[in-house]
C-alpha cells in the first residue's frame, strides 16, 4: 500500500509535466533521517523533510501551464505503526544412518531463505496489534520434526506472503496484562521468560519444545500478572480447531491450557509450568515417535489427554565476554491417560557465550533428551553448537553443526548435519 501510494504520487505529476524540480537537499536530509533507526515508522510526514519540503515539487510559473493533475498524499499508514523484520538465507547438508528397509532424508546440499516483516500498531500507547507476514520455501530436512533438524529460521509456505501471526494485547493497570487472537501460540502469552539460549533447531526453543512447552499457532487468549519483585504468573488457553467446526475448546478441539508462574532477577529466573493437554494433542519437534503419541480418549484413538509438567531455570554473569557461559536448563514430564507407559521424559541444557571474541557475537552449544515414552529400549540424544558472528548492526552470519542419536526412539536412526546462515535485519 505504501509502495503504490508513494509511486503514483511520484510518477502522475512528472507523467504530466516535463520539467519537474527536484528538491535535492529534501532528499538527502530524508535519507539521513531513515538511517537513523532500524524501525520504519510511517505517518502522515513520511514523504517531506525535516523543513516540511516535499521531495518532489513543480514550478508551474516555469513551465507556463496549470497543473490539473489530482493531488497524491503519501503516508496512508497510522502515526503509531511501526514496521522491523528479517530475512535469513540458509544453506545447508545432512548425513543421515538409516537402518535397512527405512526411507532415507535428502542428502543433497539445500538453499532456503524465510523473510518476515512485523507490524505493531498502537491505539492507546499501551496496547498494540501485532501482526506477522512471513514467506519462505524451506523444505526437508530444514523442516522435518522427525529428527529435530526443522531449523527455527524455517518457513515453506511456497514462496506465499501470508499473515503468520496476529494478536492484540492490552494492559488493565501497570501489572495485568490480556491476550487475545486468531492466530497466537501459547509461549507468547506466558509471563516468565523460561530460556535465554538462542538456538538454531527449533527442538532447543523454550528450553525444550515439547510437552510441557509445545505450542500450535491457533486461536487462543491469556492472561498475565507481573509484579515489581520479579513475580509472575500467568495462564493461556489456545484450541488447534478453534477456527474450523471443531470449535474453540470442545471435545472435538486439540486444546492446550498452560499455567506457570515464575520469578525473574537481572542475572536469572526459574519457574514451573502444568499445561493440560486436551483431545489428542501432540508436540512433534522435541519428542520420538513415541513420546508424542496419545493414547484413545472419548472413544477416538489418538484423542487422549496429557498433564505436562515443565520446570526451568537460567542464570547469566553479570558482565559478558566471560569464560563462564550463561546456562539455560529445562525438564519435561507428561503422564498420559494411557494404562500402560503412560509417562514421558525430557531434559536440555543450553550454554551461551556472548561477546567472546567480538562485540555481539555468540557461542552456543545445546544437548538433551527429547520426549522419550518410559518402555523405550534407546535413549535418545540431540545436540547443536554454533557461532554467530555480527558483520554489523544489521546482519549476522551463523555456521552450525548438529547431531542426533536415536532421535526417532529407534535404534541407528542417527544424523548429522551442518548449515550457514545469514541474518539480515530491517
Amino acid at each position: 500500500m505504501l509502495l503504490a501510494t508513494a509511486s503514483v504520487g511520484l510518477i502522475a505529476p512528472t507523467i504530466a509535466q516535463a520539467s519537474d524540480v527536484l528538491n535535492i537537499e529534501g532528499i538527502k536530509n530524508y535519507k539521513s533521517s531513515i538511517n537513523s533507526s532500524s524501525k520504519k515508522f510511517f505517518d502522515s510526514k513520511s514523504f517531506v523533510n525535516e523543513n516540511n519540503e516535499k521531495l518532489v515539487t513543480t514550478n508551474d510559473s516555469e513551465l507556463g501551464i496549470e497543473n490539473s493533475q489530482p493531488t497524491f498524499e503519501a503516508g496512508s499508514f497510522s502515526d503509531t505503526t511501526t514496521l522491523d523484520g528479517q530475512v535469513v538465507f540458509s544453506v545447508g547438508a545432512i548425513n543421515a544412518l538409516e537402518k535397512v528397509g527405512e526411507a532415507a532424508l535428502g542428502e543433497s546440499v539445500r538453499a532456503h531463505y524465510m523473510w518476515q516483516g512485523n507490524l505493531n500498531t498502537s491505539f492507546t500507547g499501551d496496547d498494540n496489534l501485532y501482526v506477522r507476514l512471513k514467506s519462505g520455501n524451506t523444505e526437508g530436512w530444514m523442516k522435518s520434526t522427525t529428527y529435530g533438524t526443522y531449523l527455527s529460521s524455517a518457513k515453506g509456505n511456497t514462496d506465499q506472503l501470508k499473515i503468520d501471526k496476529i494478536w492484540y494485547t492490552f494492559p488493565l493497570g501497570e501489572s495485568h496484562t490480556f491476550w487475545v487472537g486468531p492466530k497466537i501460540e501459547n509461549y507468547y502469552m506466558h509471563a516468565t521468560t523460561p530460556s535465554i539460549y538462542k538456538p538454531v533447531t527449533k527442538q532447543f526453543t523454550l528450553g525444550g519444545n515439547g510437552a510441557a512447552y509445545g505450542a500450535s499457532t491457533n486461536p487462543g487468549i491469556g492472561y498475565a500478572y507481573k509484579a515489581d519483585n520479579g513475580f509472575a504468573i500467568s495462564t493461556n488457553a489456545v484450541s488447534q480447531e478453534g477456527d474450523s467446526t471443531g470449535g474453540w475448546g470442545t471435545s472435538e478441539s486439540a486444546t492446550s491450557w498452560a499455567t506457570q508462574v515464575g520469578i525473574t532477577k537481572p542475572t536469572y529466573s526459574a519457574s514451573v509450568m502444568v499445561n493440560m493437554k486436551f483431545n489428542g494433542w501432540m508436540d512433534s519437534y522435541y519428542s520420538t515417535a513415541s513420546g508424542k503419541l496419545r493414547p484413545t480418549g472419548n472413544g477416538v484413538a489418538g484423542k487422549g489427554d496429557s498433564t505436562n509438567i515443565g520446570l526451568r531455570g537460567w542464570w547469566r554473569p553479570e558482565d559478558s565476554g566471560k569464560a563462564i557461559p550463561s546456562i539455560s536448563v529445562g525438564y519435561d514430564t507428561s503422564e498420559t491417560d494411557a494404562s500402560t507407559n503412560s509417562n514421558t521424559t525430557a531434559y536440555f541444557v543450553g550454554l551461551t557465550w556472548t561477546d567472546a571474541f567480538n562485540v555481539d557475537d555468540r557461542i552456543g552449544v545445546a544437548f538433551g533428551q527429547p520426549q522419550t515414552r518410559e518402555d523405550e529400549a534407546v535413549d535418545p540424544f540431540a545436540w547443536e553448537a554454533y557461532y554467530s558472528y555480527a558483520v554489523n548492526d544489521s546482519i549476522t552470519v551463523t555456521p552450525a553443526v548438529f547431531g542426533t542419536t536415536d532421535r526417532t526412539g529407534v535404534e541407528g536412526r542417527d544424523v548429522k548435519g551442518a548449515v550457514l546462515e545469514t541474518t539480515f535485519k530491517f
